[in-house]
């Protein structure tokens, strides 16, 4: 579709400059997309791994939790988890990937993870709760991962759509109002030089 603009040699050399200009951004958008493309690939793979460890883990922590509550009275179990000291914060960063901010997870543990006594509570329920304080880290990863996929996929989006805008819209409308231009430049050219012959046909009679 030709855009709607005077058909000038003026218009026509800015027209030019912004044909250039459309096709360099489409090329940079491009070397990104395929850039974003490698980078979620990769990630996919790592975050499938990674969850797959984390839920297997996550399994054995559970199976040791229902062990500990199958070997001594559940209230006992109830009472020494009721009231925990440990506290666990995340402090979120960021860095840049392809000038994407994407997030860093940081955490920061205080108190003691076992805070009751041994006397009514069963070994098993130490080991659990030891797993889940080195789970912790594999979820952070984790998390990380994923958002940073997350954000990775949505940007993939956005530069797919302005490649596709330049590639099928706005350089093809460019193209087509740049050669309209020049037709009708050369049309005129034409009629004025066919007006200059006749004016000197008439001249010379």
């Amino acid at each position: 579709m030709k855009l709607a603009v005077s058909a000038t040699r003026m218009e026509m050399m800015r027209l030019k400059k912004r044909l250039a200009m459309a096709k360099r951004g489409h090329k940079l958008l491009k070397d990104k997309q395929e850039e974003l493309m490698r980078q979620i690939l990769s990630l996919i793979e790592g975050v499938r791994e990674h969850r797959e460890r984390v839920e297997k883990e996550t399994g054995r922590i559970l199976g040791r939790f229902a062990v500990a509550r199958n070997a001594y009275d559940p209230k006992f179990l109830d009472e020494a988890v009721m009231l925990p000291t440990r506290q666990v914060r995340v402090r979120v960063e960021t860095r840049n990937i392809l000038n994407i901010k994407v997030p860093v997870f940081k955490k920061e543990i205080s108190g003691k993870t076992r805070c009751y006594g041994f006397a009514k509570t069963s070994g098993e329920l130490d080991f659990a709760l030891a797993a889940l304080d080195k789970l912790l880290d594999s979820l952070l990863v984790l998390a990380e991962k994923e958002k940073t996929l997350e954000l990775l996929a949505d940007e993939l989006e956005k530069t797919r759509r302005r490649v596709n805008a330049l590639e099928f819209v706005l350089i093809p409308n460019i193209e087509e109002t740049v050669k309209s231009i020049a037709l009708k430049l050369s049309e005129n050219e034409r009629g004025a030089l066919t007006r200059l012959m006749r004016v000197k046909e008439i001249i010379r009679k």
